[in-house]
């Protein structure tokens, strides 16, 4: 492989300090690494640095990346840092999740098969049969796990199960309209990215719009988040929002909302998967 033709990443998290970039950037360069891109942020009120690097190598020399990790330990030790380096040229395995309600899928197939979302799809799980013909037309593996509500652990084990053999890296559920359990939760920590009408917490339940509608809203919106135990409270990774106005019938909020939904829901998983997102207690710093 040529030189130059491998990008990585390097993204960290620590107690604020002088020093930190130079550090880095110092440790880069005397490894044949070269900046492409450098992102950092001073969070003032939790006293923490966040910083994202991404490189790509610039010379014979630069070692592999378990190397390069090994080197970098006693810096993130004087630093106190929480860190990772990834190779951003090896595609991410993801594991889609769906209901019935296909508009997310969708889109995320079709940036997919068009080279905008750059992953491995290993596969499809849904509750419900309706999306199968779809997705096994895209050529993707589809997992019909219905939901036996006396025995609900045995499904979630079963998408676990999947998660373990296809080694997935990342679950995105495309309105899967479950609630996950607390352990499901634990499991997918950091690794679950959920998309839902930001609405909430204010209409809950069934016909969200036709409620919002009821009410006269003016804004409609949606929330891409990473699922935690608290049921729609995880950490936000990104927003987005669309004006209405009374003309606009129950019907054109639903489509208009889709359409936020799919954006909102491909702008995270694209950040996620670039290593461009990181928590922050409850919430997440995010280097778009």
């Amino acid at each position: 492989m040529t030189v130059g033709s491998r990008r990585y990443v390097l993204i960290l998290k620590c107690p604020d300090t002088k020093g930190v970039v130079a550090a880095v950037s110092g440790y880069l360069a005397a490894n044949d690494a070269s900046i492409a891109e450098s992102s950092h942020f001073n969070d003032e009120i939790g006293d923490l640095f966040y910083m994202r690097t991404e490189f790509r190598d610039d010379g014979p020399s630069m070692p592999s990346l378990e190397a390069l990790g090994a080197g970098f330990e006693p810096i993130a030790t004087r630093f106190g840092m929480t860190w990772e380096f990834h190779d951003l040229t090896v595609k991410p395995r993801i594991l889609i999740a769906v209901s019935k309600f296909g508009h997310c899928l969708y889109d995320l197939l079709h940036r997919w098969r068009s080279g905008l979302l750059p992953v491995e799809i290993v596969g499809v799980v849904s509750n419900h049969d309706d999306m199968r013909s779809f997705v096994e037309w895209s050529g993707i593996p589809y997992h019909h796990l219905p939901v036996d509500k006396a025995d609900k652990a045995a499904q979630e084990q079963r998408i676990l199960d999947i998660v373990e053999r296809e080694q997935v890296d990342l679950v995105v559920l495309a309105r899967y309209m479950q609630i996950l359990s607390p352990e499901l939760c634990r499991a997918l920590s950091g690794r679950c990215i959920n998309i839902h009408h930001s609405f909430l917490p204010s209409f809950k339940g069934a016909r969200p719009y036709h409620q919002a509608h009821t009410r006269g809203v003016k804004i409609i919106g949606a929330t891409a988040h990473y699922v935690t135990g608290d049921l729609d409270e995880g950490p936000i990774i990104e927003q987005g929002v669309e004006r209405v106005s009374h003309a606009n019938t129950p019907e054109q909020l639903v489509e208009i909302g889709r359409d936020i939904e799919c954006a909102v829901l491909a702008r995270a998983v694209n950040w996620h998967i670039a290593h461009r997102v990181l928590v922050n207690g409850p919430k997440t710093v995010v280097f778009a």
